[in-house]
């Protein structure tokens, strides 16, 4: 995670958003008092927020969990996607 205070920001905005964007690193803008912010991309924030929706449910965190153990196990098989036709 890159560090910066809020003046490096302003003056190197597009610089750090590019870099947020491009290369998925978040940016701590640093500010008085410790009011910090972090910025991330849409596609990050998104992401949190799917995660987040995911495991909220204790039930739906657990079968996740189940699920993830029997990859590990190799109790999974791995099929061919059907294709449809009509798209």
């Amino acid at each position: 995670m890159i560090s910066v205070n809020y003046t490096h920001f302003r003056n190197n905005m597009k610089k750090h958003l590019d870099i947020v964007t491009d290369d998925c690193e978040p940016v701590t803008v640093t500010r008085k008092e410790n009011k910090n912010v972090v910025i991330i991309s849409e596609a990050a924030y998104n992401n949190l927020l799917e995660n987040a929706y995911l495991t909220d449910s204790k039930a739906n965190y657990d079968w996740l969990m189940e699920s993830v153990a029997q990859h590990k196990a190799g109790k999974t098989k791995h099929h061919k996607l059907i294709e449809d036709p009509n798209e």
